[in-house]
């Protein structure tokens, strides 16, 4: 039996990949611990892992609006953050791991991880081609890079970089050589997109759904205009022959939006419990949501809420597969709801998603990541001599 401990955030979609594959390594007899914000608590312990909530971590609220440049700060505080750094050295002395894994958001940590000694992987849970791209060479990482933690070079400190992607769909993955900067000795390597949840067997949506179901859901970070976005899908879906369920996350109350007879606004609701009876997705791009809408084999619009993120890489991609389209944040109800027309009635779509999906479910993610993880613990385990 080996011993993992994960590093993560309160960021959205960067959790479900790490539980994914906690999950499969607890299934297999291994210790797995969890290190996070007390806000993830809930979802850690459901999978079964151990959770123990930062001590020293700057303050995160991701689901409480803030002008972009406080945003900006608040994120640049958390990927920096000498406390999270300590709070995993720490909880790695107090019990040692064969291996630590950390999230790649957390630059501080993994830097701190690296001067400790500890065999690590750099969990990317989305575009590896984003992470090593526009997030490295953007603001962000320029900042980071001013403050002593340049991305590229904190990260090839680590023993593995584990991209929780379809290597496909990665633009990085899709071109030999793109991973260049960090992949010496193979060190960058694709699990497939984590979606345990979706049954081997499912399969593309029914064309002849009456009405066909759209699920809407942007994403869990209070993201400025979010809720706009959301009341111009509302409004696109009135008159339309759907039934639009729409999720809002601790980012919106569904009580500020106006739903039209056909739709339904939820704060929470269950994904996987809605995707296999829908015929399409509406996203803001987001990675977690937007593979497991295709593992469905659902065609999956997108309307990115934030330019410095993954969202419009992950939307171009999803659209250059032909498995959906991706739309400007500032569509009218009108453009919105002509595309969500046409994506509906699309075969080519509907077959290109089943394509993708069938891709996403045979990789099994959550299994190639954790066989990963096994695998170097068996390498650089305590009892290796490898250390």
């Amino acid at each position: 039996m080996s011993n993992f401990l994960f590093a993560t955030l309160d960021a959205g979609g960067n959790l479900p990949p790490a539980l994914g594959i906690g999950r499969e390594l607890l299934r297999r007899g291994h210790r797995v611990r969890f290190l996070g914000h007390a806000q993830q608590a809930k979802a850690v312990e459901a999978s079964g892992a151990e959770f123990i909530p930062y001590r020293h971590a700057a303050p995160l609220e991701p689901a409480v609006a803030a002008p972009a440049h406080r945003q900006f700060a608040a994120m640049l505080n958390v990927f920096s953050d000498a406390g999270i750094g300590r709070d995993l050295v720490e909880e790695a002395r107090r019990e040692v791991p064969d291996v630590a894994v950390v999230d790649c958001l957390l630059l501080g940590a993994i830097d701190a991880a690296a001067k400790a000694g500890l065999p690590q992987v750099v969990l990317v849970h989305s575009f590896f081609a984003f992470f090593d791209g526009p997030f490295r060479r953007g603001p962000m990482g320029a900042v980071l890079s001013l403050k002593g933690l340049p991305p590229r070079r904190v990260v090839g400190r680590a023993e593995r970089v584990l991209v929780c992607s379809d290597r496909l769909l990665d633009p990085a993955g899709s071109r030999d050589g793109g991973a260049s900067g960090l992949n010496h000795r193979g060190r960058v390597v694709w699990s497939g997109a984590v979606v345990d949840d979706v049954g081997s067997e499912a399969g593309p949506p029914s064309a002849n759904g009456s009405p066909p179901r759209v699920l809407a859901s942007l994403s869990t970070t209070a993201f400025p205009g979010q809720q706009e976005v959301l009341q111009r899908i509302l409004d696109a879906a009135s008159g339309l022959s759907v039934e639009l369920v729409m999720t809002t996350g601790p980012a919106v109350d569904p009580a500020n939006l106006w739903a039209p007879a056909n739709a339904s606004v939820h704060r929470y609701v269950e994904h996987s419990q809605i995707m296999p009876g829908c015929s399409a997705v509406i996203g803001h791009g987001g990675h977690a949501t937007s593979m497991r809408a295709l593992a469905h084999g659902l065609p999956v619009m997108v309307l990115p809420m934030h330019p410095m993120l993954d969202q419009r890489m992950v939307g171009k991609a999803i659209s250059d597969a032909g498995a959906g389209v991706l739309l400007n944040r500032k569509s009218s109800p009108e453009q919105i709801s002509t595309a969500l027309t046409a994506l509906l009635e699309s075969d080519s779509h509907r077959k290109a998603a089943a394509v993708v999906g069938a891709r996403l479910r045979k990789a099994a993610g959550a299994e190639a990541g954790a066989q990963v993880l096994t695998n170097l613990a068996g390498r650089i385990g305590p009892d290796s001599g490898s250390r």
